[in-house]
Parts: structure tokens; C-alpha cells; sequence
């Protein structure tokens, strides 16, 4: 199978919201009240949690398919804990981003406990945001015409 690119674009329209296109769909990003924005969106950190857990409910249906596994009902909890000192430019030595994220599924399947373990480590094994999530992955950041910053 062929590389997929997926790309999106976003406009901000103040200090804190950014509007997004992704393919036909335009998407909101924005800080709540007490982080200084207009609550008009989720924030990005919660699209990382959004991201995540739909991308487990794509792969989760997808694997349980190819098991031959009856997946009646899928819901997903994810949270994930940050310091917001470094976000808001405290010298700090803990990192910006999440801490830790916890997942938690509930699948409706008559599938036995072995199955389901079997199942949830292909469903983790095979969900590319969890891989990002997990695994650095290299990003190069510009700006107008300066050579970029890359982070490997």
C-alpha cells in the first residue's frame, strides 16, 4: 500500500482559537476560559485525546473483524495529566506535554479474556496515534523563510 499524507490548515482568529480544515471539515481549537481563550473548541491537547480514541475505535473494529470477534459496543475513556507550568513560560523541569495517558475501553463481546488481551494488544500494536503518541517521531517546524527546527 502506497503513503498516505494527511494534512491540515489553520487560521487563527484570535489569540487563543485557530480555525482548522481538515480535507471538508472545518474544526475549532481553542483554550478554556481559565487558560486565557474562548472556550469556543477543545484545546489541542484534547484533539491528541480525541485523536487517539478514535483512532482505537477505528483499529479496535478493525481488528476484531479479522479475529472473526463480535464487537457489539466499543467505548473509550482517555485522560491524560500535564503540567501546564512550561505552556505558560515557568521555568520548569517537567516537559509540556502529557505525563502519562490512561485508556480505558469497554467492549462489549462475548470474546473470552484471552481473546480480548490478544485483541487489545494487536488493536495498541496497530493504531498509528498511539504510535506517535509513544515513539518519537521527527518534526520539522519553520517559519517564513528560516531553516527549520528539527526535533528527532
Amino acid at each position: 500500500m502506497a503513503k498516505l499524507t494527511f494534512s491540515i490548515n489553520g487560521k487563527n482568529a484570535n489569540a487563543t482559537r485557530l480555525d482548522v480544515k481538515a480535507r471538508s471539515f472545518s474544526v475549532v481549537v481553542d483554550e478554556p476560559a481559565d487558560l486565557g481563550g474562548t472556550d469556543a473548541g477543545p484545546n489541542p491537547v484534547e484533539y491528541v485525546l480525541a485523536g487517539y480514541a478514535g483512532c482505537l475505535n477505528v483499529v479496535g473494529h478493525l481488528v476484531a473483524k479479522e479475529m472473526g470477534m463480535e464487537l457489539k459496543k466499543f467505548a473509550v475513556e482517555v485522560a491524560g495529566d500535564l503540567n501546564p507550568a512550561r505552556f505558560m513560560g515557568q521555568d520548569t523541569p517537567e516537559r509540556a506535554g502529557f505525563q502519562q495517558i490512561r485508556v480505558k475501553i469497554s467492549a462489549d463481546t462475548s470474546a473470552d479474556d484471552a481473546t480480548l488481551a490478544k485483541w487489545l494488544e494487536a488493536v495498541e500494536g496497530r493504531c498509528p496515534v498511539s504510535d506517535n503518541l509513544s515513539h518519537a517521531t521527527p518534526i520539522s517546524v519553520g517559519v517564513n523563510d528560516l531553516p527549520p527546527i528539527v526535533k528527532h
